[in-house]
């Protein structure tokens, strides 16, 4: 009898250590349509295109430790609206609905996928198109479940050196952070590479006849081809106006595919050297929180595209739109999703209110409300026009805000309060 007590014990051990193993799986999808389709640089009549530098992609990693997993999704798009993301959600199986993160990169180079109607009332985004690429983010993440193997991660955060990005209204108001998440195998193959970095990849844009996801392109290819396994880009907050640093010295612009690949090829350099940097972390902890919460619709131009569409909900005459936000710990890291793009100064105060040393900020991730600014910018600066009068009003900073610090205090048990001071 007790030869099978001593069996079974050594087999419930077996069961409780191997849950604790934690496990990753990656997959991408081609979503290039062919033919090619016009090409959204944001609101207003998207425009054709003619040839195209590279292929769109949609990318998944998939994390699970235990009970607890989620998907990190990342699509070549200015933007993915809940609407098409919440298709996703409903047919895939592997992973709860609300741990999926569908994140945009924001290329200004790929298809409508907002649907706004112009000025008289006519869609231009391709719905047949929409649809293939909500099957095929099901499609990546069931793969990347599929292909989940045991794996450890290495998780850093640093500055990205060189010429990357700067913010085009007041050039050193940006974040240099680059967050990068590498999980490797126990053998020592580099399974997936996720990088995280602020910046609008609008190297080329929408009015050169191209299709392109951007820099983001030459950024997974040098990652796959230098690391290998499968390389993801998050964005951050790269609001007002973070974008791709292309400035020549006789005050022009690169924009051309040669561009991208300079910093797109730079960035992956520099995401590879942060993260070699750092140790491997054996099974780390994940722990995953969602909240839904609610954003008032006070600008004109927003308003006037709820008018028109499915966006949205009205109510005794005020408008309102409903978004979730993810927050996860994962090992020494913390990652919180922001459903729009946040100004810098907002990014670096919810990192910093983060209270971790690795602190990742998901952009344009779950929705896409246009800028997010505090009511003291809203408004404010002549060069704040055009991020005032799409945005969805003068609360959203202070309501992102607000809801970040609760889903803070409900991880860690304590009490946050906004403190007011100089940024670090």
């Amino acid at each position: 009898m007790r030869k099978y007590y001593i069996i079974l014990c050594f087999l419930l051990c077996g069961n409780i250590c191997f849950s604790q193993d934690l496990y990753v799986g990656v997959s991408k999808k081609n979503i290039t349509p062919s033919p090619l389709l016009p090409v959204s640089g944001g609101v207003g009549v998207p425009k054709p295109v003619e040839e195209k530098s590279g292929d769109l992609y949609v990318r998944a990693m998939v994390i699970e430790k235990g009970q607890n997993k989620f998907a990190i999704v990342g699509i070549d798009n200015l933007g993915w609206p809940a609407l098409l993301g919440d298709q996703a959600r409903d047919i895939i199986r592997s992973i709860p609905g609300e741990n999926v993160l569908i994140g945009a990169t924001h290329t200004h180079s790929a298809p409508d996928a907002y649907g706004f109607p112009d000025e008289n009332g006519n869609v231009s985004a391709d719905t047949e198109y929409l649809k293939q690429c909500v099957l095929k983010i099901a499609e990546a993440v069931e793969e990347a479940f599929a292909n989940r193997e045991r794996a450890n991660l290495k998780i850093g955060v640093g500055e990205a050196r060189g010429q990357i990005a700067y913010n085009y209204y007041a050039p050193q108001l940006y974040d240099p952070r680059c967050g990068v998440i590498q999980a490797i195998s126990p053998d020592n193959h580099v399974i997936g590479t996720l990088v995280n970095y602020a910046i609008h990849p609008e190297v080329i844009g929408p009015d050169r006849g191209v299709l392109s996801p951007d820099l983001c392109g030459p950024l997974y290819d040098r990652i796959e081809e230098k690391a290998g396994g499968i390389a993801i880009f998050m964005n951050g907050a790269q609001g007002g106006m973070v974008t791709a640093d292309n400035r020549r010295p006789d005050g022009e612009e690169e924009n051309d595919w040669k561009e991208c690949r300079r910093i797109g090829e730079l960035l992956a350099d520099e995401a590879l050297r942060i993260v070699n940097e750092v140790p491997a972390q054996e099974s780390p902890d994940v722990k995953i929180l969602t909240k839904r919460i609610t954003f008032p619709v006070e600008t004109p131009l927003m308003k006037q595209l709820m008018d028109f569409s499915d966006f949205g909900e009205k109510k005794d005459g005020k408008y309102f739109v409903n978004t979730q936000m993810n927050y996860i710990h994962l090992g020494d890291a913390a990652i919180l999703t922001i459903p729009g793009e946040a100004l810098p100064n907002i990014g670096y105060y919810l990192k910093r209110k983060m209270g971790v040393e690795n602190a990742f900020l998901f952009g344009l991730t779950n929705d896409a409300f246009g800028y997010i600014l505090t009511k003291v910018d809203f408004n404010s600066f002549k060069r704040y026009e055009y991020i005032t009068r799409t945005s969805l009003g003068e609360m959203t900073g202070e309501i992102l805000i607000g809801e970040s610090l609760k889903l803070f205090e409900e991880m860690d048990g304590k009490s946050l309060k906004p403190e007011v001071g100089r940024q670090k």
